[in-house]
């Protein structure tokens, strides 16, 4: 009887047309998520003026799917852990399309609230489910690539509601942005067709036929035979209390600096989101700028984002991260300082690589410090924990702005949080991290007899 290890199937296994799939539908996923998150910014004007709604008012109809996200990452990224990640990420997918949509049929701000809170419950789940599922299924050694190029989708599609979004609203009015949100929820029958399930899940329902063909198209030499038997290390297996597992063999401490990293990092990105754009202007630049910085901004992240998971996988992906910060502190002071416009583009496209592209790589780096069984669980704290410091973030710089700082002064307070990152990042024990666990493992256990890989039998 041969018994496969799927960790170690996927950890070895070479990248195919299979992981070329999975990569495909998260990737496509998250470009959906992303429009749906950047879509009131765009046409937040339009609302404003179609509504007759104040800025205060304003600022309080953008949170709403803020909050929402909150309890969608903690909730539906646990929830994945027990009824499998296929059937939530479907949940997500068709909450934030259904529920953006219905935001373009809305003619006052409380019900315009309160379906963009709902549909904040889709956007905040489906984030720590697609990370886990692709950090699970991606070969060990362009892990974090993979993960961070899938998740630089969130960053297209702000590009693709920035662009779209602008000839839809002139020519349509603004509800039709949203309009345009609800296509996704068409896809959700190929999604659960074509999108593997979780290996752990399917091994803790007994659904080893399920396992049989999935390790089959993992690594294409496997041949199954009746007598295979599938397991996992004892940590990835599936059970009924994953946030307590969250501090437990030592990861605790490691735990609450995921959140503190994931508040400073998500701090800074919505803060710049929010007012950038207003704090250029302030500075004498022009409104007409808005949409440039906004492409400047989120093509950086792209860069950010993928070059920092090839970074990562070459070399500590820890050390990488706390570097990333580093930028972030360096960039966004710099934002502050007189310059040409072409210098300030530069610098706010190192801004976005080193805010948003720091997410990403942080949300790779929380996937591989989990064990597969509390990965979602895991990640969706970290986002759920880290979604306060995107609510405040607005609220904490507009105070700021109505004080009438110095431009300085103002992005200064956005870059103290990047120190406060970096700290938490280095205070974060990698021996704790599953993907060090199983490396020690495997030094220590090269080839046990009746626990063998896939690749060296076949």
């Amino acid at each position: 009887m041969r018994q496969i290890d799927v960790h170690q199937l996927a950890d070895e296994a070479r990248f195919n047309r299979f992981h070329g799939l999975v990569l495909f539908w998260c990737a496509l996923i998250i470009i959906f998520d992303g429009y749906d998150l950047a879509v009131v910014g765009i046409a937040l004007p339009s609302i404003m003026k179609d509504l007759g709604v104040d800025p205060t008012r304003a600022g309080f109809m953008v949170s709403s799917a803020l909050f929402g996200m909150v309890f969608g990452a903690i909730f539906l990224g646990t929830v994945a852990d027990k009824i499998g990640r296929r059937k939530t990420m479907a949940i997500c997918i068709a909450l934030f399309s259904i529920f953006t949509a219905a935001a373009g049929l809305t003619r006052d701000p409380v019900t315009f609230s309160i379906v963009r809170f709902l549909a904040g419950v889709g956007i905040g789940g489906v984030m720590p489910n697609v990370v886990a599922h692709m950090t699970e299924y991606a070969p060990k050694r362009i892990r974090a690539t993979l993960v961070t190029l899938m998740f630089s989708g969130y960053a297209v599609g702000g590009i693709v509601a920035a662009i779209l979004g602008k000839g839809l609203i002139e020519t349509y009015g603004w509800p039709s942005v949203f309009f345009a949100a609800g296509l996704p929820v068409l896809l959700i029958p190929f999604i659960l067709k074509s999108l593997p399930e979780s290996m752990p899940f399917l091994l803790a329902k007994g659904r080893h036929d399920e396992l049989k063909v999935i390790a089959a198209k993992l690594e294409p030499s496997y041949r199954p035979v009746a007598s295979d038997r599938f397991t996992v290390p004892a940590e990835d297996k599936a059970d009924n209390a994953p946030i307590k597992r969250l501090f437990e063999d030592g990861r605790g401490f490691s735990t609450v600096m995921f959140w503190l990293a994931f508040f400073m990092c998500l701090f800074m990105v919505y803060a710049l989101s929010s007012w950038l754009t207003k704090l250029m202007a302030g500075a004498g630049y022009s409104l007409g700028s808005a949409l440039t910085f906004v492409l400047v901004l989120n093509v950086g992240a792209v860069i950010g984002a993928v070059g920092g998971g090839w970074l990562a996988d070459r070399f500590h992906i820890k050390v990488v991260l706390a570097a990333m910060y580093a930028l972030a502190a360096v960039s966004i002071t710099l934002l502050g300082q007189p310059m040409s416009t072409a210098a300030l583009f530069v610098v706010v496209g190192l801004a976005g690589a080193s805010t948003i592209g720091t997410q990403i790589v942080a949300n790779a780096y929380t996937g591989q410090f989990y064990p597969m069984a509390i990965r979602s669980t895991g990640l969706g704290w970290a986002l759920g924990i880290g979604r306060t410091g995107a609510i405040l973030a607005p609220i904490v710089i507009g105070i700021l702005v109505g004080m009438k700082l110095p431009l300085q002064q103002n992005f200064i307070a956005i870059s103290i949080p990047a120190v406060l990152g970096i700290i938490a990042v280095l205070l974060i024990d990698h021996r704790r991290s599953a993907s060090a666990h199983h490396h020690d493992a495997s030094a220590e256990i090269p080839d046990a007899p009746d626990r063998v890989s896939v690749a060296k039998h076949a």
